[in-house]
């Protein structure tokens, strides 16, 4: 497994932990602190934004899991993985999403999201 794997399969971890101060702790170590995240939603950058802009989509999505379908494609400081949104259960993903991460230093520094499929 690439450290590459690891940080995109760490990323999507985030999104699926929710425990408030196990998830800033994993911020912290996944992004770096100038990190930005935009996508069709929204967009926020350092620690506080990605925590708060990820507490919200939990929030909203309650008891839903991010998942990655196939390992990430990556060259560079680039990668670039899709992501299902499923309910327990589900065999289909609610929300499919792309994602494309720069990486410095093994943390990522940038997010640019697209989402494929929305719930209705």
């Amino acid at each position: 497994m690439s450290d590459v794997t690891t940080t995109v399969e760490q990323y999507i971890a985030i999104w699926n932990e929710t425990d408030a101060e196990r998830r800033r702790a994993l911020v912290a170590e996944v992004f770096t602190p100038d990190v930005s995240y935009t996508d069709p939603l929204g967009a926020v950058t350092g620690h506080d934004g990605i925590d708060g802009f990820i507490g919200g989509a939990q929030a909203q999505f309650a008891g839903l899991t991010f998942s990655l379908p196939e390992a990430p494609d990556a060259h560079h400081d680039l990668a670039r993985f899709h992501w299902y949104l499923t309910a327990p259960g589900a065999t289909e993903p609610l929300a499919i999403g792309f994602d494309v991460v720069e990486l410095a230093d093994g943390r990522i520094t940038k997010v640019h999201g697209f989402l494929d499929k929305i719930p209705g």
